[in-house]
C-alpha cells in the first residue's frame, strides 16, 4: 500500500479554480485517472436503510439517501494545469456512481483537486443532461439551483412527522454559498504517476460523520430538516468539506 500524506489546501485551490482549464491536445500521450469513493460513517462502510448510527451528541439515526456532486475533478502539477471539467453525482444507492475516470497527460502529479457541488455558471445555464439532469432529484429551481449534497433518513430524536431527518444543502451565490473547493497535496515521491495507456487509481473515503460537528454543531433534535439555502446550509457545508480523505493510490 502506498503511503499517502495529505493536506487540505482550500485557499490554494481557490486560486486554482479561477485559472483557465487546459484542453488536452489530440497528440498528447495520456493515461487514465480513476477515482474510487467509499462512503463511510465513522470509518465504517455506509449501509443505507438498515444501518443504525449514533452521532457525537448521542443521537441515533439511519440513512436512506446520500448523494452529492463533485465537479472539476483534476490532478495538477501547477496551479494552471487542470484537465477535467466534468460533473459527477455520487449516489450511495448506485454503486456504479462511486467510481469514475478521466484522461490526463502523462506526468507525475502531486495534487488532486475538486469542487464539492456544481459551479455557479451551471446553476443558471438552463436544462442540463447527464449528472446535472433535474430528473436526478438534485435540483430545486433556476433561482435556487442545484442541491449540492443530500442526506435523508430517520431518527428517534427528530421532532418532525415520521421522525424524518432531511438535509438538502444548496445555495451557489453570495455569502451563503455552499460551494467548496477541496484538495490534497501528495507528498509521497511516487505521486500520481500517469503513464501512457495505464491507470492510476485514487481511493477516497467520504465520512458522513463529519456533517454533525466541526465548524458548526448540528443536532438532530434542534435542526432535523434543512431544505433551503441560507446560514444553516452554509454552516453544514463548512462541516462536510472535511469528510474526504485519500486512503491509497495505485499506479497500475
Amino acid at each position: 500500500m502506498m503511503k499517502i500524506n495529505t493536506l487540505l489546501v482550500c485557499c490554494f485551490l481557490s486560486l486554482v479554480m479561477i485559472s483557465c482549464q487546459k484542453a488536452i491536445s489530440p497528440n498528447t500521450a495520456t493515461g487514465t485517472v480513476k477515482i474510487t469513493i467509499r462512503n463511510t460513517v465513522k470509518g465504517n462502510p455506509m449501509v443505507l436503510n438498515t444501518g443504525n448510527y449514533t452521532n457525537s451528541f448521542g443521537e441515533q439515526y439511519n440513512i436512506t439517501k446520500f448523494k452529492y456532486y463533485l465537479s472539476n475533478v483534476s490532478v495538477t502539477t501547477t496551479p494552471i494545469n487542470t484537465f477535467n471539467g466534468r460533473y459527477y453525482l455520487i449516489d450511495q444507492s448506485n454503486p456504479a456512481s462511486l467510481s469514475f475516470s478521466f484522461e490526463a497527460p502523462v506526468d507525475t502529479y502531486y495534487s488532486l483537486k475538486f469542487l464539492i457541488g456544481v459551479d455557479s455558471a451551471r446553476n443558471v445555464s438552463g436544462a442540463q443532461t447527464g449528472a446535472l439532469d433535474p430528473l436526478n432529484d438534485m435540483f430545486w429551481t433556476w433561482n435556487s439551483g442545484y442541491i449540492m449534497a443530500k442526506m435523508e433518513g430517520n431518527s428517534p430524536q427528530s421532532p418532525v412527522v415520521n421522525n424524518k431527518v432531511e438535509y438538502h444543502i444548496g445555495g451557489f451565490a453570495g455569502t451563503n454559498s455552499v460551494l467548496k473547493n477541496y484538495g490534497f497535496i501528495i507528498t509521497d515521491p511516487a505521486g500520481i504517476n500517469i503513464r501512457e495507456g495505464k491507470i492510476s487509481e485514487i481511493f477516497m473515503d467520504a465520512d458522513f460523520d463529519t456533517w454533525w460537528q466541526g465548524v458548526f454543531n448540528l443536532k438532530i433534535a434542534d435542526n432535523p430538516v434543512v431544505t433551503t439555502p441560507g446560514v444553516l446550509a452554509k454552516s453544514i457545508s463548512d462541516n462536510y468539506v472535511s469528510m474526504f480523505s485519500i486512503t491509497d493510490i495505485k499506479n497500475y
